[in-house]
Order: C-alpha cells, then structure tokens, then sequence
C-alpha cells in the first residue's frame, strides 16, 4: 500500500484552462470502444499477403528462423538482417507454434496483431493516469457541479485512444510485421510506466523493466536511452514522491537496455542526410492528422503548465521521435514512435476546445469518410459488374489480368460497416454534443471505417497489387520444387518472397552460390534487359502485373 502513495503537491500558481462539467465528463461506452478497437485492429492482420517491402522482408526472416535458421544470425538468401532479433524470434516462434494449425503468414501476424492492441491500451491508461494529476484537472467551480476526477481522466483518455485512432501514419505502419512495430510498443510501456508511476505500485516498475530493453532488442538503443533521459528528468522534476523514486528504476531499464544492444550487436548511427524543413512539416502534416491539429491547440491553452509531467512527458516523447526522424532523412518510421504520446498531448485540448473548432471537425469528418466510402464502394461494384464502365476500365488497366473473387462474408462486413457509420453520424449529431470526446469520434470512426471496407471489400485487389506472389507465382512455374537459384542485383523483399513465399532456395550472390545452383535470377527491364554471364540461357522474363518498367530474368545454366 505504502509504494502506491503519494505526497500531494503543493497549490498551483495558475488555474488550468479546463472547465469541465461532470455531464461533460461521460466516458464512451466500453462496448463501442472495444468494437471500434477491433474494427481498426482486426483487418489488415488476418487474410492478406505481406505486401512488399519491409513487410515481407521482415516475414522472410521469420520463417527462415522458423525453418531451421541460425536464430542469432537470421539471413534472407545470404544477407543478415540490419535489425534487431526480437521481433524476428517473436514471428518465427509463432510460426513454429501456430503454421501448421492457421498457416505461416497469419501465425506471423498474431503477436503483431496484439502488439497493436496492447499500443492501443496502454495510450489510454497513460493518458488516464496523466488526467488524474493534480495540474491536469479542471477549475473546480464555486457551488459544484464540476467533473470528478476519475470520470474526467476516463473522457480524456477515451479522447486519447481516439486521436491514436484517427492518426494516418499507423493506419499502415501498425498493420505491419516489421521491428517499428515492436518498438512501438517499448515506447508505450515506458510512455505508461512514467505516467502510472504516482498511482501504481509494481505495474510501471515492470513496465518501465521491459520498456527500454524491448526498443534496444527491436533495433532502436540509442532512441530507448534518449527516451530514458528525458523520463529521468521529467520524474526528477516531479512534485510527486513516487515518481521521484521512480527514476532509479529508470536507469536500470537503460542499464538493461544497453547490455542488451552490445548483446544483439545493434548498436550504430543511422543518420543519413537531413531532410529539407518543408519536407517534415510535410510528413507531419499528413502522417500525424488530426492530432497535431489538437496537440498544438493543447501546447497553446495549457503553455503556462507546460513543466507539468501531463504536458511535458508526451512532449518530451514527440520531440524526440521529430528529431530522429529529420535525422533519418525523413523517416516515417521514426516518426511513427511519437504517436501514442502525441494522441496523449492532443486529448489534453479537449477540455478547451471551442464550439466552433469542434463543429469544423465534425463536418469534414462526414464529408471525407463518406466520400472516401462510397469510392470504395463504387470501385468494388466495377470490379465486379463492370459497372460504372470508367472505374472497371481503370482498374483493368492499373492491374491487367486480375480477376475479382466474391466473398459473402467480407460483402457482409463492408455493409455493416457502412450501416454503422450512417448510424453513427446521426448519433453523434443529435446527442452528446458536449461530452468531451465528441470531436474525435467521427474521425477515428472514419479511418476504421475506411480501412475496414479496403481491406474487406478491396482484399484480394491489394494482394495483387501489393504483394510479390503474382510474380513469385510466374517464376515459379518455370522452375522445379525447392530449386535453388542464383541471384544479382535484386531487391531484399523479392529475396525474402521467393524463399518465404516461393519455396526455394535463393542465394545473393553469384561467387558464393553453389555449383549446383542451376537458375539465375537477374533485374532488368523491357528495354534494356541485363547482360547474363557466359554459360547461362534465357528461360522466361516476368514482371508484376502492376509493374510496368521492373521484369525479372530468368537463366538456367547451360
């Protein structure tokens, strides 16, 4: 009892901007938001192909650690990974688990799946721990009738989770399989721990014990002893002697986290060359919709708080995910790491958002997500009747030789889908206009529901076009079972999906390939196709469908 509490701190000089009735303060029903998670959640994880890149690289080192891999040294044709192991270990345990029951590649998927969700959890327990604090509750008003505590930090923390919701940059990202993913998480845990630490006794402590070493072991040490610093300084600062305490536990996270990157070997710089300002504010004017919009509002209201940990500890994570990113020559992903806290900073300026601001949200929420649906639907009916002739004949031509497949159940889906955002449109216009969390509904709603029918209705659409087995398919059949071949110059992710994806054994390099090698597999287009070695003959050249200059060659020795 005694490690959960806390000395209160002293009065504070300035009251907060927040005036918040307790009929304001209704938290969303559990039901809705637990729905709308698993809405947001579900599609994108379950029934798709890993779609190209770092999606299916990261897949292709997964089930070569599944299949017999060196689980120290994970290798796609030859080349080791430029990450951390975890998440690699995580994935192939799963496979190894799960494949044979549900298949690989959804096997793969499930700990991600829960990744995004535990992501999704711990933003509202942080921000709901945050609300709690003394410099973050609303003016009490001179006869009563102002919002308790408890129910105040429960509406700000559903606002919070809905603006992590609504964000464009984890619509992708967070659907992913890739090590971001994890370190994402790692930087939940240790945005939760600091935050719980002035209520909690042995959760943040635990959190905070996993947090770092998980960024370290996922690829990200130097961001884990960044973020490190920066919650030693904010639980120094703090007025709360829990949180004082709580720092020691900090650095022996950053303790951990350090002898697990020397361990793992994923210690070094990646700064690349600095982007231009304008492409960041580019980035994060898209990438972090809508909630940059509310975390500048909240920086702007609450100024004169800002060295309180409920401002300043978000703060602090956003500023450093921005910095790595420029100093990732614009990496999203970077960036992507600064969302949940950015989703805690943005739920703060919804206790003084103005009428009007609320309304211009509202409105263009329902103009562009219903938009956005009836294009979906529009495309999915040419796809299947043809009709209209002008959407079909675009699709024909964007993605020559795909052939549409009906599914009663993903059609069910799409329909309920838009059936409960008509409802909700109408719900959220005629009631509950002043409950706290009224802004972001219509916008997390709207993402879920765009996602949801794209990745529904649009499935096997985006399979074609985004995935590497069409063309791993082509090669294949050319080839024998289990062929082993020869490869120059060809992408990792087109590596990983002809082993992963393809069955066969892939070197990536010509001199330390094996002679028993028979097939050479070389990069190329129509126009100027490559020059193959003396003693190889051309058998087949393939393209993806949806790749008009990019073909692949393929060689057989003579």
């Amino acid at each position: 009892m005694a490690a959960v509490l806390h000395a209160c701190p002293p009065a504070l000089n300035r009251p907060t901007p927040a005036i918040v009735t307790q009929r304001a303060a209704r938290r969303l029903p559990r039901w809705a938001l637990l729905l709308l998670c698993a809405a947001y959640v579900l599609p994108g994880h379950f029934g798709r192909d890993p779609w190209r890149n770092a999606d299916v690289t990261a897949y292709g080192y997964m089930h070569a650690l599944a299949h017999g891999g060196d689980w120290w040294h994970p290798t796609i044709a030859g080349l080791p990974s430029d990450g951390g192991l975890l998440p690699y270990w995580l994935g192939a345990l799963f496979i190894q688990a799960f494949g044979s029951w549900i298949g690989p590649e959804l096997a793969a998927r499930v700990p991600f799946a829960l990744l995004l969700a535990a992501t999704l959890a711990l933003t509202w327990y942080s921000c709901y721990h945050l609300a709690r604090t003394e410099a973050a509750q609303p003016v009490a008003f001179a006869f009563g009738g102002e919002a308790h505590p408890i129910d105040y930090a429960r509406a700000v923390a559903d606002g919070a989770v809905l603006a992590l919701l609504a964000s464009l940059g984890l619509l992708q990202l967070g659907h992913e399989i890739t090590p971001e993913l994890v370190q994402l998480a790692g930087v939940s845990l240790c945005l939760y721990a600091v935050s719980a630490s002035t209520y909690r006794g042995w959760q943040p402590r635990l959190a905070i014990v996993l947090a770092l070493p998980l960024m370290a072991g996922s690829g990200a040490p130097s961001l884990a002893l960044t973020l490190a610093a920066a919650a030693t300084i904010v639980c120094w600062r703090s007025h709360y002697d829990a949180t004082r305490a709580f720092a020691p536990w900090v650095l022996v996270s950053a303790l951990f986290a350090a002898l697990l990157a020397t361990a793992f070997g994923t210690w070094g710089w990646r700064i690349n060359q600095w982007p231009s300002v304008t492409q960041i504010l580019r980035l994060l004017v898209w990438f972090t919709w809508p909630a940059w919009l509310l975390a500048g509002w909240t920086l702007w209201r609450w100024r004169q708080h800002l060295q309180h940990r409920h401002i300043a500890w978000p703060a602090s994570i956003v500023a450093i995910a921005v910095i790595a990113c420029a100093a990732m020559n614009g990496s999203d992903r970077a960036l992507l790491l600064g969302l949940p806290a950015l989703a805690v900073l943005s739920a703060f300026a919804l206790p003084t958002l103005r009428r009007t601001m609320a309304s211009a949200i509202d409105w263009f929420s329902v103009c562009f997500f219903s938009a956005g649906a009836l294009f979906v639907w529009v495309m999915y009916a040419a796809m299947h009747t043809g009709i209209p002739a002008k959407p079909a004949a675009n699709i024909a031509k964007l993605a020559p030789g795909f052939e549409a497949s009906f599914s009663l159940p993903a059609l069910c889906l799409g329909i309920a889908a838009t059936l409960a955002w008509g409802w909700l449109v109408r719900w959220r216009t005629g009631r509950h206009r002043e409950v706290l969390w009224r802004s972001l509904v219509l916008p997390a709603s709207g993402v879920a529901l765009i996602w949801l029918l794209m990745l529904t209705l649009w499935l096997p659409l985006l399979n074609y076009a985004r995935s590497d087995r069409p063309l791993v398919e082509r090669l294949t059949r050319h080839l024998p079972a289990g062929a082993c071949v020869l490869t120059s110059g060809l992408p990792r992710h087109q590596l990983a999906a002809l082993q992963a994806l393809g069955g066969l054994r892939v070197q990536a390099s010509l001199e330390a390939g094996p002679r028993d090698c028979r097939y050479l597999l070389l990069i190329g287009s129509r126009r100027s196709p490559p020059v193959a070695p003396v003693g190889w003959t051309l058998v087949a050249a393939e393209r993806r469908p949806t790749d008009r200059h990019e073909q692949t060659y393929l060689y057989r020795r003579d």
